[in-house]
């Protein structure tokens, strides 16, 4: 049967998306030592700037669920892109705080939009074509990991022979060439011709089914959010490890989860999510067990790859039982689960730096294996349930 679209087309159309969503969460950590050296900015004036990102983020992932419930897939994907444009090309012209400030906003906000949009049309053509939403999801997440090496490694390269800010130009034009893309691509018809009130939309913030899912994405988020900004801060006052080791142990821990959803694309198209999710589950704990030795930088690296394996699972399965259990009202239900993952991730940071503060850094193991044991309990008590009624 004619589709209207293609498959591949589509899901390449969402793997540029997912790319750009991952250099822009990566952007601030990768700009920031330029921008503060070329402004002179104190902690605060920086610290302004690391927050504005995830608050464009937050922005983005809550409203792309209803647009695409009522509108098509690609005036999102056109958005963005254009606000992904200005936001990197504001930060090459920026003259001041405020530019900066708006141009990080744009970027969080372009790429949060972006990541809910790939996953929600992701959903939709493998609901369409093929029961293999979780792996497809997977794979999706794959170009996230790609995109977020990305970055760092194009500076690294090109720092040497060009400025920052002539950097960040190229990079906003070559953003460009996805952009054409989207523009020709042909997407999913529109599920929800009619946009979702909000009285609907708070109707489904008190369904006892997406709000243990978001739960789970809630300390699913949290546990990644912490690796990826307190590794470092652990590892250095942990002592005898210097800051490139960390840096190279933080790198391990995102290409090991980026290869670990290379994997999962497959194993979840011959295994049930429900048995992937647990056994990931299982990884993440002995992972954050073996990190939580204060020991050699090698045993620490042995923890950060379960770790990196063990939370790859966690997004892909449980918006695909997402996808599954709210088919008709996606877009608004994706929404409402990443931006609750989201509030984790925002939450528990918070949280943490809290903890590191009044207690101390080396408290960081225990705050992982917190969420772990919670994301287990939440796996073994509710998720399983919903894996005998949804079998993906």
């Amino acid at each position: 049967m004619d589709k209207g679209y293609s498959y591949n087309k589509v899901f390449a159309a969402a793997c540029l998306g997912m790319l750009l969503f991952g250099c822009a969460l990566i952007s601030v950590g990768s700009f920031m030592p330029a921008i503060i050296q070329k402004f002179h900015f104190d902690s605060l004036q920086a610290g302004t700037l690391a927050s504005v990102l995830p608050a464009g983020i937050l922005f983005g992932s809550l409203v792309f669920g209803p647009f695409v419930d009522r509108y098509s897939y690609k005036y999102l994907l056109i958005i963005c892109s254009i606000v992904f444009i200005l936001g990197m090309e504001g930060i090459a012209f920026a003259q001041s705080l405020f530019i900066l400030q708006v141009s990080f906003f744009l970027i969080g906000f372009g790429g949060g939009t972006l990541n809910g949009a790939t996953n929600a049309m992701v959903a939709d053509i493998s609901d369409a074509s093929s029961k293999n939403s979780s792996a497809n999801l997977s794979l999706l997440g794959v170009f996230f990991g790609i995109g977020a090496l990305g970055i760092p490694i194009l500076l690294s390269v090109l720092t040497s022979t060009y400025s920052f800010e002539q950097i960040i130009k190229i990079a906003g034009v070559v953003v460009v060439f996805p952009l054409v893309y989207f523009i020709l691509v042909k997407y999913p018809s529109v599920k929800e011709p009619q946009a979702v009130s909000l009285k609907q939309a708070l109707k489904m913030l008190r369904d006892k089914k997406l709000l243990v899912l978001a739960i789970f994405l809630f300390f699913q988020s949290a546990i990644e959010g912490i690796v990826n900004n307190w590794t470092t801060t652990y590892l250095l006052k942990s002592g005898e490890i210097d800051t490139e080791l960390t840096l190279k142990a933080l790198s391990v821990f995102v290409v090991s989860l980026t290869v670990a959803r290379i994997f999962l694309a497959a194993v979840l198209r011959r295994i049930s999510a429900y048995k992937v999710l647990l056994f990931s589950i299982i990884l993440l704990l002995a992972g954050v067990l073996v990190f939580s030795i204060q020991s050699t930088f090698s045993v620490y690296l042995t923890g950060l790859v379960l770790i990196g394996f063990g939370v790859a699972a966690g997004f892909p399965v449980v918006l695909a039982y997402v996808s599954h259990l709210y088919s008709n009202q996606r877009g608004t239900a994706f929404s409402i689960a990443i931006v609750i993952g989201l509030l984790g991730n925002i939450g528990v940071n918070y949280l943490t730096g809290i903890v590191a503060h009044h207690i101390g850094i080396n408290r960081f193991p225990i705050i992982l294996l917190i969420c772990s044991m919670l994301l287990l309990i939440i796996t073994i008590t509710q998720i399983k349930q919903f894996h005998k009624k949804v079998r993906i």
